[in-house]
């Protein structure tokens, strides 16, 4: 697994740019973070160490936080396209690095651009993530942010949401209620910029444009975008990609406006097949899985009543016995947060199996869960698991009451014809999944022993 490089200051004028080398290989891949950033926040959440990853199969890897965020120096005022692209060069030659593929994503896709019109022996390729010619609607551009919207974010951040996760649902909607990754967003805003500073930045960025330099881009360029983020039109997208002499545009599946949320693989096989010319860099690490989750339930009520020291004994009873019925039904533990388990089989009737008994022998001993299952595909990274998959054996598993163990259609499919009782219930949206889907009930029983 790929871990976190030493921080080191590359000198741009007065100011001193902080950057991270990786690795290495035969090209180099220098990655601009829209917006704000913090290097070494980056490397504290599995989403975007994923995304690193995958873009460190490609060459060395080399990030860095822009000036007036992150790590780096924090003048007072917001720096515009101009400040930045000094920044850029003065990393590349910090690193040695003579000739790169610059990877930008929305105000940091601009000043990719200007780099590219003004030094193009600097540069290999771009990869341009939610990147617009001009941020605005000007004379011969059709569209561009709501300038109304980002001032409604600008103010927000003035007035106190800085710091609390307010934005996340802006950047990322189906991640913007999971707890892990709220509690990281809260610090990565607090780290990356002051409140003033990510407002001023914010009404920079309709002050971005670069089609006075399109024609001067002699590389070639992927322009990306998520085609269902309402934030970037895309038909600014597609206009920059239609003006440079060497673009090719691909819309892949998500509303995300952060490339590490999401499904960062969809996007990352783009950005693989038009950098290296294959889509194999996330294949040798998946496979097919069926995820068991479970917690208990009314675990805030018992644990009350029975105070802390009683609970936690309780608790420990309870992880020995799901370890105990795991290892007897073949499941392997993923993780433990809580009063929950996170397992996989590589047979959906043995978790199914497996679930059951689980939830029996507990109910007997007075402890009551709620259990969901799903088989899919995984990325496998040490011993943990990642992928959507995961998340949808877990809003399975919510949809639950006392003693329910529930399944997907798809594990429902799979184990036609080998004697589990499951019975219908319902169709339902899964928070942040696309689609709806269909949940089965597992029947306890003799065919469940």
């Amino acid at each position: 697994m790929l871990t976190s490089g030493e921080t080191r200051y590359a000198r741009s004028g007065t100011v001193d740019i902080a950057y991270q080398s990786l690795g290495s290989g035969t090209r180099d891949i220098v990655v601009g973070i829209g917006w704000v950033s913090h290097l070494e926040l980056l490397w504290e959440l599995p989403e975007t160490v994923h995304f690193l990853e995958r873009l460190s199969a490609l060459g060395r890897l080399i990030i860095y936080d822009a000036r007036g965020t992150g790590m780096s120096d924090r003048p007072t005022e917001a720096p515009s396209v101009d400040d930045l692209v000094p920044d850029l060069l003065a990393v590349l030659d910090a690193t040695g690095s003579q000739r790169a593929v610059i990877v930008g994503w929305l105000d940091k896709a601009a000043v990719a651009l200007a780099l590219a019109a003004r030094h193009p022996d600097r540069v290999e390729a771009l990869v341009l993530g939610e990147a617009m010619a001009s941020t605005r609607s000007r004379e011969g551009h059709p569209t561009g942010l709501e300038p109304a919207a980002v001032e409604r974010l600008a103010e927000s951040v003035e007035q106190g949401a800085w710091g609390t996760g307010y934005l996340l649902p802006w950047i990322a909607p189906g991640v913007s209620q999971e707890p892990r990754v709220l509690a990281w967003w809260r610090r990565w805003e607090r780290m990356s910029a002051t409140p003033n500073a990510a407002a001023a930045m914010l009404r920079l960025l309709l002050d971005v444009d670069v089609r006075g330099v399109l024609d001067q881009v002699q590389a070639p360029v992927l322009v990306l975008h998520r085609r269902d983020n309402d934030f970037v039109p895309p038909t600014a997208v597609r206009w920059l990609a239609e003006h440079l002499p060497d673009a090719r545009y691909a819309e892949v599946p998500g509303d995300e406006l952060a490339a590490f949320f999401g499904d960062t693989d969809a996007l990352m096989d783009e950005v693989e097949e038009f950098v290296a010319g294959t889509r194999t860099g996330a294949d040798e690490d998946r496979v097919v899985a069926t995820l068991l989750v479970t917690d208990v339930v009314g675990s805030t009520s018992q644990a009350a009543t029975l105070g802390d020291r009683r609970w936690r004994e309780l608790l420990d009873w309870h992880h020995q016995e799901v370890r105990r019925l795991l290892a007897r039904h073949g499941g392997v533990e993923i993780d433990t947060a809580g009063d929950g388990f996170l397992a996989t089989f590589d047979l959906p009737s043995r978790a199914i199996t497996c679930a059951v008994a689980i939830s029996e022998h507990l109910h007997h001993h007075g402890i009551e869960i709620r259990a969901g299952l799903h088989t899919g595909e995984v990325v496998r990274a040490g011993g943990a698991v990642r992928g959507v998959a995961v998340h949808v054996a877990a809003r399975v598993a919510a949809l639950g009451g006392a003693g329910d163990v529930l399944v997907s259609g798809t594990v429902q499919a799979l184990v036609l014809g080998s004697g589990k009782a499951l019975h219908p219930h319902g169709t339902h949206v899964l928070a942040g999944v696309p689609g709806t889907w269909e949940v089965f009930r597992a029947e306890t029983g003799p065919n469940f022993a």
